[in-house]
């Protein structure tokens, strides 16, 4: 199964994705058989469908907007190159030490990107800001109709309240990094991915 998917993959692809993405060469065969293994079309690349098939994601609340944050605006489709990207960013921080590469910037699994991924699954519109009312979709999303709207409001009022330091009623990213320093976005936000 691994040697098969690896033999679709060419040596200086994985050699890319490995100085792009910080994966090591078996986690990267080892999900490039799991993409293949998802790819129902074929076609080499993924579509929400593909996703949607995946149990865990199926039963997340958040699940549709976990499957949005892997495609490009705009795009129905993700090839392996962009699909091992947005994984990255769950890969576990220590992992950074192991294969630091001073020639690129900041990794994907950086405590900053990290949060920009969590605030991009807030901000519905991609303005930059998390509004009330996105706020409140997400909530929606998370709690179903265990809440009555009215207790939703007055987490998301209190929540903005909290975070809002500039007066605007939104959470800017800053805000929102703010809020979260205290919090273990490394380890909340990591999946343990074989070596």
């Amino acid at each position: 199964m691994g040697s098969r998917a690896s033999s679709l993959l060419r040596e200086e692809d994985i050699e890319e994705i490995k100085k792009e993405t910080g994966f090591s060469h078996s986690q990267i065969t080892r999900l490039y058989s799991r993409f293949h293994s998802l790819d129902k079309g074929e076609n080499g690349a993924l579509s929400r469908e593909d996703f949607q098939r995946i149990p865990e994601l199926a039963i997340n609340p958040l699940g549709d907007r976990i499957i949005n944050a892997f495609f490009p605006e705009g795009e129905d489709q993700v090839n392996f190159r962009g699909f091992m990207r947005t994984l990255a960013h769950f890969r576990p921080v220590e992992d950074n030490e192991k294969n630091k590469d001073l020639t690129s910037g900041e990794p994907l699994n950086s405590r900053t990107n990290k949060l920009l991924f969590a605030f991009r699954l807030y901000d519905l519109d991609r303005d930059d800001k998390i509004s009330r009312d996105e706020l409140l979709q997400v909530l929606r999303m998370m709690v179903g109709v265990n809440i009555s709207d009215e207790q939703l409001g007055s987490i998301a009022d209190r929540t903005i309240q909290e975070a809002d330091t500039n007066g605007d009623m939104c959470i800017s990213f800053n805000e929102f990094t703010k809020v979260l320093e205290k919090v273990d976005v490394e380890q909340k936000m990591s999946i343990r991915f074989l070596h």
